[in-house]
């Protein structure tokens, strides 16, 4: 297009090519990192701006994860029907609302890597691409949480014992100590001769 305009201006000085030329710029938005346990459904969120109206029958989203498109949508969805991704991908956009999100479902360690998002909306075609790299990560099982609930709570239960025992200890020192106070206080008054 802008060969075919400077062309045109050559040969007819005109500037009105310059109109038919100008890009327009569509903004995408995503989360840079995003973390999922192993098993969840987790969503990859993407949104646009774009200076056009939002056309419904012409604009589109696409996804990618390791050059391969997973999910694509103009008018419908059209998920992915093979391969890794085949029933885990889910729209979970509104392009009315400039919202280009999916959902990823049932996540396992192999979809762990960067995630592409990208957005036209004819005649703004010329956008970002949008990246979000998701972690998956292994949930603690009910067993791993009572073993750390019973390490904790047993440490707390021997350190308080142990404060238990000593608090005593020096209760009795001190209990002891007092009385034998008070039996040479008393010792000594007795051997003081009594004076009529």
């Amino acid at each position: 297009l802008a060969i075919a305009c400077a062309r045109y201006l050559t040969s007819h000085l005109s500037l009105e090519c310059l109109i038919f030329s100008h890009v327009w710029g569509i903004e995408v938005f995503t989360t840079s990192e995003v973390e999922a346990i192993n098993g969840t459904s987790v969503k990859l969120t993407c949104t646009f701006s774009s200076k056009e109206p939002v056309s419904l029958q012409t604009a589109s989203v696409s996804w990618d994860f390791r050059s391969i498109t997973i999910f694509y949508y103009q008018e419908i969805p059209y998920p992915i029907d093979k391969g890794l991704f085949k029933g885990h991908v889910q729209w979970s956009g509104d392009m009315k609302r400039k919202d280009a999100s999916i959902t990823l479902n049932n996540v396992h360690p192999g979809f762990n890597g960067t995630y592409f998002c990208q957005v036209a909306n004819p005649p703004d075609v010329h956008a970002n691409i949008g990246e979000t790299v998701l972690r998956v990560v292994d949930k603690v099982t009910l067993s791993e949480i009572s073993l750390l609930v019973a390490i904790i709570g047993g440490s707390c239960v021997v350190i308080l014992v142990f404060l238990g025992i000593f608090v005593a200890v020096r209760m009795y020192k001190k209990r002891n100590k007092e009385k034998d106070i008070e039996m040479r206080v008393e010792e000594y008054r007795n051997k003081q001769p009594t004076v009529w």
